[in-house]
């Protein structure tokens, strides 16, 4: 017997190839090309895209399917058509975004499979991880049922994986413990998402109430005592007022001086008060003004904290706004009534002491100008004055003679 080293390439074997090649030829053309058909096509009807309403309508397998050497994926071919998804995509507070976005792995048919038949449903989750947390519920504490069955998506779902079917949550936990859902359903009504995401914790961020500062370490019982949580008081005072230094003496508004974030660096607006902080008053230390935590019925004088100068020691009463700024306490400048004139003399407004070295009550001319006690005593005694020591009495206006 002949011993052929080419195996099946012999005439026969060749012949049969052939045979069968036409065979497969003739069958898929009789058949329309079903037999290289992964499955009808989904007719739900939807708006138009690319000028078709369903993807039954699509003739042209390349319009989904990107050929073995194109750049393209199948999920780019989605978004060629559906454009309003591509644009979710870029948005992390839309879902398509928000799944993108922490799982990039998903691709279009992870969720929506096609060639199941004309009425198949366009999204299924079945033998997917889908990512739940992404749409605010998380399925963490969520995985088995009261009969130690696991949760499937239409337990929660339905028929329809869009929608949420609004009393399986009171279903499934009335099956746990039918007399707490009962009376948690009562007193929060039954809306569940709208305090619940899945974990035991509470989102506390979807109440009026929303936790800051040193509100995210307190424990639940410190504000709802005795499981009283529908109802409970949101104002500081009604969980401070224990700790009020304060003695209510500010009223119940803390949140005037203090924040969540630190209660004991107070940040008081003292614009707010009668005694409004300008100038230096602005840098001082509340402790240098409010001694023993006293703050309501303070003096607000100013020789309440600024012991009078002896310069002046009750020679011009306790007005010293009438001199003094809270600027600068020095210099000072005289706004009262003064007799004699300020800028008496070439060189302007002169010094409070060159006229009052010794103290307010008395002055002296001789201070300035040429003038000294002997030279003033001759020439008041030419003109036979003899009582020359009170000079304001001749020369109240500064001036040498009367016109």
């Amino acid at each position: 017997m002949q011993n052929y080293k080419l195996g099946c390439f012999t005439n026969t074997g060749i012949l049969a190839t052939l045979i069968a090649l036409f065979a497969i030829v003739g069958v898929a053309f009789a058949s329309g090309n079903q037999m290289f058909t992964a499955g009808d096509l989904n007719a739900e009807i939807g708006q138009s895209l690319g000028g078709v309403t369903s993807h039954a309508q699509i003739k042209d397998c390349s319009a989904c399917h990107a050929l073995l050497w194109s750049r393209d994926s199948m999920a780019d071919r989605c978004i060629a058509c559906h454009t309003e998804v591509a644009a979710q995509m870029f948005d992390v507070a839309r879902l398509h975004g928000s799944i993108n976005n922490k799982s990039g792995s998903l691709a279009c048919r992870s969720c929506h499979p096609e060639h199941r038949g004309v009425s198949a449903p366009l999204t299924d989750l079945t033998g997917n991880t889908f990512p739940h947390d992404t749409l605010g519920f998380s399925l963490k504490n969520h995985q088995r049922k009261a009969g130690n069955e696991p949760i499937l998506c239409n337990d929660c779902h339905g028929e329809n994986i869009t929608t949420f079917v609004s009393d399986s949550c009171q279903n499934c936990h009335g099956d746990m413990d039918i007399v707490f859902t009962k009376a948690h359903t009562l007193s929060f009504g039954a809306d569940c998402l709208a305090c619940h995401n899945g974990e035991n914790k509470f989102d506390h961020s979807l109440s009026a109430f929303k936790l800051e500062g040193e509100h995210k370490e307190a424990a639940c019982e410190d504000c709802h005592q005795n499981n009283l949580y529908k109802g409970t008081p949101t104002d500081c005072y009604s969980c401070h007022k224990n700790n009020d230094e304060h003695n209510g003496e500010f009223g119940t508004d803390c949140s005037a001086c203090h924040t969540p974030s630190d209660w004991d660096n107070a940040n008081f607006d003292h614009n707010r008060s009668n005694f409004q902080l300008t100038g230096k008053h602005a840098n001082v230390a509340c402790n240098d003004c409010h001694k023993n935590g006293e703050f309501k019925g303070l003096d607000t004088t100013c020789l309440s904290c600024h012991a009078e100068p002896t310069q002046h020691a009750g020679q011009f009463g306790t007005d010293c706004v009438a001199c003094h700024t809270t600027n600068a306490w020095t210099p000072a400048t005289f706004n009262g009534e003064h007799t004699f004139p300020l800028d008496h003399g070439e060189d302007g407004i002169v010094a409070c002491a060159t006229c009052h070295p010794a103290g307010y009550k008395t002055y002296t001319c001789y201070g300035c100008h040429e003038h000294n006690e002997a030279n003033i005593r001759g020439e008041h005694q030419e003109e036979g004055i003899s009582n020359f020591e009170n000079c304001m009495e001749c020369h109240a206006d500064g001036r040498e003679h009367d016109d």
